[in-house]
């Protein structure tokens, strides 16, 4: 319940950043656009941008859209038609019907993951609104791949801590082919006695007595005394450590309950 609540004030908090902050979309190749001029019905035309960045509207014949938005494409459009003496001030009106060239992708633990089109200008809380949010196996934090002018960089955003100081200058802009990923929730493992053995989500700052509480508590059979986690070290060797009530669980621990001997 708690992290539907999370995912609805983070899409609100998007939708309301987004259309505070819109910037209109930049046509690239592979878009479809339809564009229709006011009193002229024979100008109606749908047509894709080509690999280099034209489409090709009657009268004019080829015009280079390819990072112009759709207001100045439409201006463009509207030159070329009183230059070349065809309409006299004419109202020039592009619609986006396939939006190919401005996608980003989501992937790893959200609701959809797939590709999704940036229909204006769209935030990291904005495109995992659109997938459905993160899952219930999901983590707090999401790495985000940026390519800008030939080199990609790497920003893990802790999606959870944004919302709750609303410090929106972490919610990063979104370009074409960003690729924005969920990471699995961090995991603990606890067996032994206790009530409820097996798999557990670990929690912001997780101890081993919450983690304990996790698997329901202690068996009538199990002793505090003597608790264990066994834990691989950055080099991948096991570790058996004698655990303490306020030690944090780290991922992949597994905890150990031991039978009391009386």
């Amino acid at each position: 319940m708690k992290r539907i609540v999370f995912w609805m004030m983070a899409s609100l908090l998007a939708l309301t950043l987004n259309a505070a902050n819109a910037a209109e979309l930049l046509l690239g190749p592979g878009d479809v656009v339809k564009i229709s001029v006011y009193n002229n019905p024979d100008l109606t035309t749908e047509t894709r941008v080509s690999a280099s960045g034209f489409i090709t509207f009657p009268l004019v014949g080829q015009v280079a859209v390819a990072g112009l938005p759709t207001a100045s494409a439409e201006k463009k459009i509207a030159q070329l038609l009183v230059s070349g003496g065809f309409v006299k001030n004419p109202q020039v009106n592009m619609i986006v019907t396939v939006l190919q060239s401005q996608q980003v992708s989501v992937l790893g633990q959200v609701g959809r993951p797939g590709r999704y089109p940036l229909d204006g200008s769209r935030s990291v809380l904005d495109v995992l609104a659109l997938a459905g949010g993160v899952s219930a196996d999901g983590g707090d934090t999401v790495t985000v791949l940026r390519t800008r002018n030939g080199a990609t960089t790497k920003d893990v955003i802790d999606v959870a801590e944004l919302v709750r100081t609303s410090n929106m200058k972490a919610d990063l802009d979104l370009s074409g082919n960003d690729v924005v990923y969920v990471e699995r929730a961090p995991r603990f493992y606890i067996y032994g006695e206790v009530q409820r053995p097996g798999m557990f989500r670990i929690e912001r700052s997780m101890t081993v007595l919450q983690a304990l509480a996790a698997g329901g508590g202690l068996t009538a059979r199990g002793t505090e005394r003597g608790l264990r986690i066994k834990r691989r070290d950055a080099e991948g060797k096991l570790q058996i450590l004698e655990a303490k009530y306020d030690d944090l669980v780290q991922n992949d621990d597994v905890l150990y309950v031991r039978e009391s001997l009386f």
